[in-house]
């Protein structure tokens, strides 16, 4: 006999979603063992958009060394944080 599932509640917004799937277990809402693997290649991560005041000469330097690698400066930046953000 299968475990009867809660209805998934509707939800305003990611963060509200978010908050909810903290403090429950899917498995109340969904039946594992029905589950497929797929592939979602076109995914794209939520993105915010931030203000950073830098020195120009410290922007400078990172535009030079952007250039030689042949990518935005912007792109450079991001890869510089992600990889020093990583947990050791």
């Amino acid at each position: 006999m299968s475990k009867k599932l809660k209805s998934l509640p509707k939800f305003r917004n990611e963060a509200e979603e978010r908050r909810f799937w903290e403090t429950h277990s899917s498995s109340d809402y969904v039946d594992w063992s029905k589950a497929e693997r797929v592939r979602l290649p076109n995914l794209k991560p939520t993105t915010t958009s931030i203000s950073l005041r830098l020195p120009v000469s410290l922007l400078d330097r990172i535009k030079i060394a952007a250039n030689k690698q042949d990518v935005p400066y912007q792109s450079l930046i991001k890869t510089w944080l992600a990889e020093k953000s990583r947990p050791t």
